[in-house]
């Protein structure tokens, strides 16, 4: 493996990160809103077209207490959308706190959305990467 992405799924928006197993790093790419509640399929496809990512690593939501969230149904789905429309190999990953890293990270930067669910999909996959390299 080599390229990866990262997604922070979310019903109205979806933070996108890159990443490589070499260096075991992600970057933060961009967040996109979805329409009517459903992803931004076009763009979603020029980045895997862009970065050929050899998997995707989707953040999947729990409570503190080990139980999956209420959207954690949809993320699964999501995760089977990719799979299935680009053929990569998707994988799931705890994505508890995430968010409030992401926002503790960036400081006065957090102020926007897009910006702060970009750096959780970063993050998603950095904790995928430390798990599996």
């Amino acid at each position: 493996m080599g390229t990866l992405l990262g997604f922070d799924f979310g019903p109205r928006k979806i933070g996108i990160a890159v990443g490589q197993t070499v260096t075991g790093s992600a970057t933060p790419l961009i967040t996109l809103r979805s329409h009517r509640e459903k992803p931004d399929w076009p763009r979603i496809e020029r980045l895997v077209r862009e970065w050929r990512p050899d998997a995707a690593v989707v953040g999947l939501p729990y409570n503190m207490d080990d139980t999956e969230t209420e959207i954690a149904p949809r993320a699964k789905r999501f995760a089977r959308q990719l799979e299935g429309r680009f053929g990569l190999p998707v994988h799931l990953v705890d994505e508890r706190l995430t968010t409030i890293e992401a926002r503790r990270q960036l400081g006065k930067q957090a102020s926007s959305p897009e910006v702060v669910d970009a750096m959780a999909a970063k993050l998603i996959l950095e904790t995928w990467l430390c798990e599996h390299h």
